[in-house]
Formats: structure tokens, sequence, C-alpha cells
């Protein structure tokens, strides 16, 4: 009984630690006094304030493209390395691809930001190409940061899948392909939802990657907040942040809530199933 109620109090206070300062940033979002620090009063007007902000909106419209963009481009490349990774066990250099497909994992972003400003302006002499830094090139580093993340989950899940599935579709005269986009792609669907919503994270929440590759007129939410900061938190900020929050919340709520009505209806019909198949072996 002590044991339950001493895990039950780190649980709440892991909690408490962690939405906590969340609670109170939301609270103050609603902080009628310029200065964030001291309360003035339950007021609205940093929300509409927000509309007459064009420099803050358009930093937050422009982190949200670049981090759809990444999603999509890191769990399509993801998915393809974990593929190679767990179905081809055997080719030359198997060490090497995976060792390079992980590095970013572990890699300083301070180093890849400035390996990769070193690169593109390799490149923009060379070949001409990118002409200038902006969103094209936070795309590709946060792509090149997201993608390690996605191949982790989605290998994870693949080295879990049944194969005999898969074998006997083949069987059956299907190609490769085929098996591969209707049976392999919906049974790691959790997974690609998963590595795709990490991604979307990463790259929004990104700071030093963008410092680096971006470009004039390409200034993320984070690069807009962390310039701000240092003359003071301003209370649209709190706002904006607390905007952000609400949406990322609503989301998670509608996946999960979708996720779980799909396992619903996944064990309700193996259970009608099972009744079928009792049935037909009493006759």
């Amino acid at each position: 009984m002590r044991q339950h109620n001493f895990s039950r109090i780190m649980l709440w206070l892991g909690f408490g630690f962690i939405y906590l300062p969340m609670v109170i940033m939301v609270i103050y979002s609603f902080n009628a006094s310029k200065l964030v620090t001291v309360w003035g009063g339950w007021s609205v007007k940093w929300y509409f304030s927000l509309l007459d902000n064009s420099q803050l909106i358009n930093a937050v419209l422009r982190s949200l493209e670049i981090a759809l963009y990444t999603a999509i481009a890191a769990v399509a490349l993801g998915t393809l390395a974990a593929f190679v990774l767990t179905r081809i066990p055997h080719f030359r250099g198997r060490t090497l691809f995976g060792g390079m497909v992980t590095a970013p994992l572990v890699m300083p972003e301070v180093i890849t930001g400035l390996s990769l400003l070193l690169l593109f302006v390799a490149m923009a002499q060379l070949v001409g190409w990118p002409a200038e830094r902006g969103m094209l090139t936070i795309w590709i580093a946060h792509t090149t940061f997201c993608t390690a993340y996605v191949a982790i989950v989605v290998s994870a899940r693949l080295r879990e899948l049944d194969l005999s599935i898969e074998e006997a579709a083949m069987d059956l005269g299907a190609r490769p392909w085929k098996v591969f986009f209707l049976i392999t792609i919906p049974m790691i669907a959790p997974s690609l939802a998963a590595g795709g919503m990490m991604a979307f994270a990463l790259s929004l929440d990104d700071l030093v990657l963008a410092s680096f590759v971006a470009g004039p007129g390409s200034t993320t939410l984070p690069m807009e907040i962390f310039s701000a900061v240092r003359l003071g938190v301003k209370p649209e900020i709190n706002a904006v942040a607390s905007l952000i929050l609400l949406s990322v919340s609503l989301f998670t709520f509608v996946a999960w809530y979708s996720m779980a009505k799909a396992e619903r209806r996944r064990k309700s019909e193996i259970a009608q199933m099972q009744q079928m198949q009792a049935v037909v072996d009493t006759k």
C-alpha cells in the first residue's frame, strides 16, 4: 500500500514538473499587464494584438509549413531506410549505412548545422545552387535531422511484424511493391504516424539548425522568440505559444481517439470472427 501511494505521488510530481510551467504560461497569456511578471488582471487583448503582429504570424506560418514538409520527407526517407536495415540483413556496407542513418541522433546540432552551412556555401560556389539560403535549406537540414528518428521508430515496428502475411501474399502472386503498399504500409501505419508527429514537433522546435542555414526573410518561430526574449518576453509570445499548445493538444487528442476507436473496432471484429469460428466448430 505504501509503495502504491509512493508511486502515485511520484507520478503526480512528475506530471506537475512537466505541465505546471505550461499552465502558468497559459494563465499569463491572459495577463492584462505589459509586464509578463506582474499580474494586471484578466484580458484577451494580447490574442487580438497578434493579428497586428505580422512578423510573428509570418514566423508561425513559416515554421508550420517547414515542419509539414519535413514530416512528409522524413517519413518517406526514414521508412525506406528502415526497410533496408530490417529486410535486407546482409549487404556490403550495411554497418556503415546503419551508422550514417543513426548518426544525427548523437551528433551535436551545432556541428550538424555548421557542416550543412559549409555544404550549402560550397554547392552555391560550385554549381550555383542553392542561390540563397532560406526555407529550402532549412527544410533540407530538418529532413536530414528528423529522418534518423523516423527510421528508428519504423525499424522497431518492422522487426515485430509477422513475415508470414507478406510471404503468403507473394505466394498468391502479389508483386513486392504491391505487398509493400497494401500490406506492409497499413501494418506499420501507427509507427509512420508516430514518426511523422515526432518529425513535425522536432522541426517546429528546432533553433540551432535553422540559425545556421536560414537566410533573410526565412526566420522561424523559435528564431523569432529567441531574438525577442533578449529584450524581455512579450505578452504576444505567451499568447502564440498558448495557441500552439492548444492546437497540439487537440491534434493529439483526435489522433488518440481515432487510434483507440480503430483498436476497439479491430477487437470487435476479432471477437465476431472467433464467435463465427466457434459456431462452425460446433457444427
